[in-house]
């Protein structure tokens, strides 16, 4: 297994009081600390994203709208939820090149399992526009890699507690891709109500327990998986369905988040080789956040105790 994440990620600072602070990758980084403190896994240095990713999911006009944007000096408001600092141009562009680069880790054979650990988070960017924390659409960038890499059929399991609105709009109806989102409802962006055939979405109750969540992600998702029998997997992994998230009202635990990740694991081993690609996407709890990064990477290792084979 390999972690991809870069210094940058912490630059994008959309001020003091948001809940998408850099603490937040400050305390993932301390979940992978947890985690390698009884392991030895290689950590990789993000690269910037190159233009063709970024144009396989994103607008040109946008992109370039946004390079216009992006401060030198202040903040800058891009709606209510969204913000970039002068940090951020650095920050986006070595998220979305962490996914980038997992993908051809992974596909080249050189890695299994990727986790990136970058922000800010990326599944409610849509073709043309930022919103709810995100800029670039990491998830739908590293899936249009694999696509045009020539993988056949490609899995999002996107288990944060809002819908991802941003992948459903870059490939809803797209039959090379099974998108299968389980979210709060009603909960912000308010959607994904009226999915398309390619996707399989679970709205859910604010209440819902680690009980209720496992049933129906077991009686929904998984059947679905094991249909489309993807040749890749990418985890939209946001951990703020976790209890006591500030955010939502979920109510899952460390130990739901250990079995989602093996249930997930075991689809990827039948039927793709056990190649999983995750990234990171919300949280906003920073002791939840910290403990739920250990709990799915001590699941989505498939040899704990023993070293990656990346370098």
């Amino acid at each position: 297994m390999l972690i991809v994440t870069h210094e940058a990620c912490l630059g994008h600072d959309p001020g003091r009081l948001h809940p998408e602070s850099p603490d937040r990758l400050r305390a993932v980084r301390a979940g992978i600390d947890d985690f390698m403190a009884e392991r030895d896994i290689a950590v990789h240095e993000a690269p910037r994203v190159t233009r063709r990713a970024l144009l396989r999911v994103h607008d040109a006009a946008y992109l370039d709208r946004l390079e216009h944007i992006f401060p030198s000096e202040r903040t800058v408001q891009l709606d209510p939820d969204t913000l970039v600092s002068p940090g951020s141009r650095e920050a986006v562009y070595r998220g979305a090149g962490a996914v980038e680069y997992a993908v051809e880790r992974v596909l080249s054979g050189a890695d299994k399992r990727v986790f990136c650990a970058v922000r800010p988070p990326g599944h409610h960017a849509e073709p043309g526009r930022a919103m709810g924390f995100c800029l670039f659409n990491n998830i739908g960038i590293g899936v249009a890699a694999a696509l045009e890499a020539g993988v056949q059929r490609v899995a999002i399991v996107d288990f944060d507690v809002h819908h991802g609105n941003g992948t459903e709009a870059m490939f809803a109806g797209n039959d090379r891709v099974l998108l299968c989102s389980l979210f709060q409802h009603p909960l912000y962006p308010e959607s994904g109500l009226d999915p398309a055939d390619n996707c399989v979405f679970v709205p859910l109750d604010a209440g819902t327990n680690g009980a209720v969540y496992r049933q129906v992600f077991a009686a929904q998702v998984e059947p679905a998986l094991a249909r489309f029998a993807p040749e890749l997997v990418f985890v939209s992994a946001g951990f703020d369905a976790h209890a006591g998230d500030p955010l939502a009202g979920l109510q899952l635990e460390d130990e739901d988040y250990v079995w989602l990740t093996e249930r997930i694991v075991a689809q990827a081993e039948r039927s793709a080789g056990g190649r999983i690609i995750s990234l990171l996407e919300g949280g906003y709890n920073l002791d939840a956040l910290r403990s739920a990064t250990r709990a799915h990477l001590g699941a989505l290792n498939d040899q704990p105790g023993v070293a990656s084979a990346s370098g």
